[in-house]
């Protein structure tokens, strides 16, 4: 049941010689476990999320998840990967604003079939412990930029994910908001044993995490 990434290298093709983002990258996660990711701007820590999201494919390196590396997975069994297995919480909501809250988390069931009073249900829970059990028919425009992130989080939740990736989840938010985000993806990750890991650039935000790394010239260090 374990996140494993090992020895990753991501490169890039330029003009000049290969752009190495990534080197010789390895981590295990275990249920539960929360790891934030610590780095200048262009380290790679985006890059690194990408690569254990199953976004994009590193250049030399292994990933699995439950045992199962994705990248061997053929396309349509990649995205349910990604949508089953993985949720993703980023630094702007991207909450469609045409949707009410509720609607917006159960985006990612609509994949699967069917659609029904289960998900419905667990959406609804995962919104009153986020505390928007109350805002469930308001739109993301009459939403604070606190209650929207919240919002986010649980629909990243919704399909109960084994892996939580949050890249820069604080970084639209005042200290207040910022504070409560925090809390609420540790308090929420070890409710719902996934493994949490988190890109950021805010100390108070990494600070909240048991676990700490520095991503720095491509290789990714402990914080002590």
């Amino acid at each position: 049941m374990a996140l494993i990434a090992t020895n990753l290298h991501k490169e890039f093709a330029t003009r000049a010689a290969p752009l190495v983002v990534l080197e010789e990258v390895s981590l295990e996660l275990h249920p539960g476990e929360m790891l934030a990711v610590m780095g200048p701007s262009g380290s790679g820590k985006s890059t690194l999320l990408h690569i254990l999201g199953a976004l994009e494919p590193p250049t030399r390196g292994k990933v699995r998840l439950q045992g199962e590396d994705p990248w061997a997975l053929p396309v349509p069994a990649l995205a349910a990967f990604r949508n089953q297995r993985i949720g993703f919480v980023f630094q702007d909501h991207h909450l469609l604003p045409q949707c009410n809250v509720l609607e917006n988390v159960l985006i990612p069931t609509l994949v699967q079939r069917p659609v029904g009073p289960p998900r419905e249900t667990r959406a609804r829970e995962l919104l009153e412990l986020v505390g928007l059990g109350g805002r469930l028919e308001h739109r993301p425009a009459e939403l604070s930029g606190g209650e929207r992130q919240r919002a986010a989080v649980a629909r990243a939740l919704i399909n109960q994910p084994l892996l939580l990736l949050a890249d820069e989840p604080t970084g639209n938010l005042d200290r207040k908001a910022a504070q409560l985000i925090g809390e609420l993806l540790c308090d929420l990750c070890r409710q719902e044993q996934a493994i949490l890991i988190a890109v950021t650039h805010s100390l108070d935000l990494a600070r909240q995490f048991p676990r700490r790394m520095e991503l720095t010239d491509g290789r990714l260090q402990p914080i002590s």
